[in-house]
């Protein structure tokens, strides 16, 4: 934080870098649009970029995030459809009640999500790789892509994976991860 204050590109290429899924994920597990959702994701930069400034406490970022981008949410919502007659969204009544615009499970599951993601990057590289191919991605690749992305024998993939695995659950722990 302190160099997007100080005017660094690579700071602030860094702090999206650390908090993109964060954002977008938000909007996209609301069933907004890809699209609308990076819309979303656009706006809540802006509005980081304008409170930067005034926040004061870094580990504090993610919970500001996820609130803004809750409330971008909500304000998408009015203003894509104003006039249609339909039935209130779960977030609209959420706002109707006073309560919080994300519930207690969400903000739970999307903070462990952060933690998951931050806990991936603090891998070495080609642990980091190898549980992005086989986890991340969509459908997974077999272990013979993953052997031949990473230079690895195919008959080795496995206990290689365990390894990386077991990193990842230390990497976790020591964050706090339950």
């Amino acid at each position: 934080m302190r160099g997007c204050l100080q005017g660094r590109e690579d700071a602030w290429a860094a702090l999206l870098e650390k908090y993109k899924n964060l954002i977008f994920s938000i909007p996209v597990r609301q069933g907004i649009p890809r699209e609308d959702a990076a819309d979303i994701f656009q706006r809540v930069c802006l509005l980081l970029l304008a409170e930067l400034p005034r926040l004061r406490q870094p580990e504090a970022l993610p919970m500001w995030l996820i609130r803004v981008t809750a409330h971008e949410c909500v304000r998408w919502r009015r203003h894509a459809r104003p006039y249609t007659s339909r039935e209130p969204t779960e977030a609209e009544m959420t706002l109707a009640h006073d309560e919080p615009l994300l519930p207690e499970e969400t903000l739970a599951r999307i903070r462990e999500e952060q933690m998951l993601r931050e806990a991936v990057v603090a891998l070495p590289p080609r642990c980091r790789q190898l549980i992005h191919m086989l986890f991340f991605e969509n459908p997974a690749r077999p272990y013979r892509e993953v052997a031949r992305s990473l230079g690895l024998a195919a008959g080795s993939i496995g206990f290689i994976r365990g390894r990386c695995l077991g990193r990842l659950r230390r990497q976790l722990e020591k964050m706090g991860f339950r």
